[in-house]
């Protein structure tokens, strides 16, 4: 983005942007001002006319309730707009926000087009379902390549969740996703450069469900097992409600990591004891894990 100086030398040198991008950065100034009202009367009427911008920044301003009131619904609107024509923030956060709201398949079609053009958040969310089947069918080697890219981008949770999935994917499938990963890279296009609203304050989250109680496990022990990684802590209950007759005296625990929830059993006095458990689960990907 370029912005206009007053000195005419530097005028006649830096070209201008167009009328709508400096009115789209003038909505920028306010917001950041915490002008927020001011921000969303810059930005509708351009969002109006199809600056994509100046829609996925109104979207952002209804998502978060800054100078008008909280309106998912508008939000997706707005965001679905500029997310039609190809803006890639706007295709990430609508998948986001249908995502953890409940609606995971279209919110997993979104982030499959943002993780396809190289968006770190979307290719972690969209590659850990396609690792786990998680509302997609399973695909490991296309989910870990997804996973590796977002990693490669610096994303913590990303980085966090490779390390995992290194413990559980086979060397000769890793090396097939890493080539995979790379000749998506090489395919994907440049960065975007659009215009948005940045906020200091965090979005705001939906208080989360109490969880069910677990039961005590009468064993003790510095290790456990982990089962998998969900985008949705529903599917970790339910995987675990599938092997519980397996595990006898352990208990699950659900570990938030990012955007996902860890399936850990245990407690098991040793890495030997937590490997047998392991072992004794056909058909099921599982590893130990020191109890942190």
């Amino acid at each position: 983005m370029r912005f206009l100086c007053l000195a005419a030398a530097a005028a006649m040198t830096i070209p201008t942007a167009p009328l709508a991008a400096q009115s789209v950065k003038a909505g920028i100034d306010a917001w950041q001002k915490a002008d927020y009202a001011a921000a969303v009367d810059i930005w509708r009427p351009l969002a109006e006319k199809g600056d994509l911008d100046a829609a996925f920044n109104l979207g952002q301003a209804y998502r978060l309730g800054r100078g008008v009131t909280i309106n998912l619904a508008a939000a997706q609107t707005w965001l679905e707009r500029a997310a039609r024509k190809g803006h890639l923030d706007a295709q990430t956060t609508l998948g986001l926000m249908l995502f953890q709201n409940g609606n995971q398949v279209s919110g997993l079609r979104w982030l499959g087009q943002a993780a396809e053009r190289g968006d770190a958040r979307a290719m972690l969310i969209y590659g850990t379902a396609l690792f786990n089947g998680d509302s997609l069918p399973r695909d490991p080697v296309l989910g870990y390549a997804y996973v590796s890219r977002a990693a490669a981008q610096g994303l913590p949770p990303a980085k966090a969740t490779l390390a995992e999935l290194d413990q559980i994917l086979p060397l000769d499938q890793r090396k097939k996703a890493v080539t995979l990963a790379i000749a998506k890279a090489k395919a994907a296009p440049p960065p975007s450069t659009a215009v948005k609203a940045k906020s200091a304050a965090k979005p705001p989250t939906q208080a989360a469900a109490p969880a069910a109680p677990s039961p005590t496990p009468t064993a003790g022990g510095a290790w456990r097992i982990q089962l998998g990684a969900f985008s949705q802590r529903g599917a970790a209950e339910a995987l675990y409600r599938k092997v519980a007759g397996a595990l006898p005296g352990r208990a699950p625990f659900y570990v938030a990591a990012g955007p996902v929830t860890r399936l850990q059993v245990g407690p098991y006095p040793s890495r030997a004891a937590a490997q047998a458990a392991c072992n004794s689960l056909k058909d099921q990907a599982c590893f130990p894990v020191t109890a942190k």
